[in-house]
């Protein structure tokens, strides 16, 4: 099952051997950013890491807590992630019941639903510490990258409503501090902070903020999830958890955080105050962002835990803790893109691409132009929408083996004929384009050919060994001597 709080996270992994204590003092001003990004391109991910002396705080930081395939798996709590994209298809695409027994064998789902539901308490750990008159250079927050315009926050679960209808959006949006009491707030084109953000505007209203460091185990990555602007991404941790998101009032700000948070940061953006210089930022792109003007929000409350955790993540040059994010993502939301597209095998948004750049998608081809059929409605599917280039394969081809991929796309596509060159929405971090947000795709089809696609010569068999000399070597393998 997922964790209540980070702490108790942190103490499982390292009963498992699976967390570093750094002892040595080091600056959070480069240097512990130095030692994450090595540990992160280490085999499999590397560990945990737990710094208990960042100099000129007494707060200890934690990083790539979720940086690997296991860790991630014990946060969410399921060794099989597409399970939790099956609980999420089944509540957002319920079948409705055609018999009496047919509802009756529903009222469990519906139960464990409104278990989900997040529930408000009266005390909470993260309110140990209250402090009315906040200073953010308190806390460790580091500067990542030798030309970063300053230090940031990078996984805070930054909460909003929506100032019309109320629903909550939890977003993992970056924050420069900008003093001790002011932060600019990343909230890209497309992002649902964004939208809140402009409908206070137009509405004249502050939009209230806060910012959650921790709490439950699954929070940092439900913050990240692409779920459609109606669901409650609290919600959504109480599905994965099949219990309540506990949730407190705060103190400064009419919103609900988690309760089990280390750290909560609370304030608010007014959005007739004109827009401030953020950046630059080392960002998952490998990339430096360059400034560019964004929202400022005023701090008005820090609560804490009276012995919290900081947790830190660092984004730069693939890999990063991100690529287990990204993979898990890629997972939880598999069956969601197979219940939109039936044709849908399997695919693979890899981290060397920084998610947007590549998908590369495997179907069951049942007939021609069906690979463009299937690219179109990708991109037209929430942040899908981003992708650079959609690479379609045939069904046995595996697309997380590069290999692969590039062995079938090689042999297997005719640029002149099989290339589509396209336009539409970009990720705002890709600097490739003309124009920020918007250029080209590319959609590209590397399956069989067929006649009625333009193909007019024999498309030739791939090699295969025959099955019964493989079984026979199968069982004489251990007799041969080679390891």
């Amino acid at each position: 099952m997922p964790f209540r709080s980070l702490g108790e996270f942190l103490r499982e992994l390292e009963r498992r051997g699976l967390l570093i204590r750094i002892k040595e003092p080091l600056s959070p001003v480069l240097e512990i950013t130095e030692v994450i990004d090595r540990v992160s391109k280490m085999p499999g991910g590397g560990k945990a890491l737990l710094f208990e002396k960042v100099e000129g705080y007494d707060i200890p930081l934690v990083a790539n807590v979720y940086g690997s395939e296991e860790r991630i798996k014990m946060a969410l709590g399921y060794d099989n992630l597409e399970d939790i994209g099956w609980k999420l298809y089944r509540i957002l695409r319920p079948e409705v019941p055609r018999t009496f027994l047919e509802k009756l064998k529903r009222l469990p789902e519906l139960k464990k639903l409104n278990d989900a539901i997040p529930k408000v308490v009266k005390r909470a750990p993260v309110h140990e510490v209250i402090d009315e008159n906040p200073d953010l250079l308190t806390l460790p927050i580091p500067k990542c990258w030798p030309k970063d315009g300053g230090r940031y926050i990078t996984f805070g679960q930054v909460i909003t409503e929506d100032p019309e209808s109320g629903i909550r959006n939890v977003g993992l949006y970056r924050l420069q501090v900008l003093s001790g009491r002011e932060l600019a707030v990343h909230w890209q084109i497309h992002k649902d902070g964004n939208h809140h953000y402009w409908k206070a505007k137009r509405l004249g209203k502050k939009l209230q903020v806060a910012v959650a460091i921790g709490g439950d185990s699954p929070l940092p990555y439900v913050a990240s999830a692409p779920l459609p602007p109606e669901v409650d991404e609290y919600l959504f941790a109480g599905i994965i958890m099949e219990r309540p998101v506990e949730l407190v009032k705060g103190v400064t700000v009419d919103l609900e955080y988690p309760a089990n948070a280390e750290i909560v940061i609370e304030g608010y953006v007014d959005p007739e105050e004109p827009l401030v210089d953020e950046g630059p930022f080392g960002d998952h792109t490998g990339y430096y962002t360059p400034v560019e003007k964004y929202p400022k929000m005023h701090v008005t409350a820090i609560v804490r835990r009276k012995r919290p955790l900081y947790l830190h993540t660092i984004v730069g040059i693939p890999p990063q803790e991100d690529k287990y994010l990204g993979w898990a993502t890629e997972r939880i939301f598999l069956p969601l893109i197979k219940f939109n597209l039936p044709e849908v095998v399997d695919y693979h948004l890899p981290a060397e691409g920084c998610f947007h750049n590549f998908c590369f998608v495997s179907i069951k081809k049942r007939f021609p132009g069906h690979a463009f059929k299937v690219a179109y409605a990708l991109l037209g599917l929430g942040l899908m929408s981003l992708e650079k280039h959609i690479i379609v394969f045939d069904d046995w081809i595996n697309v997380h083996d590069l290999g692969e991929v590039l062995w079938a796309w090689g042999n297997n596509v005719d640029p002149s004929r099989d290339v589509l060159i396209l336009k539409g929405p970009i990720d705002v971090l890709d600097h490739s384009t003309n124009e920020v947000g918007f250029g080209g795709k590319m959609i590209v089809d590397a399956t069989t050919k067929w006649r009625e696609e333009g193909y007019s010569r024999e498309w030739p068999e791939v090699i295969r060994m025959d099955p019964e000399v493989k079984k026979k070597i199968d069982e004489i393998w251990h007799k041969l001597g080679i390891n």
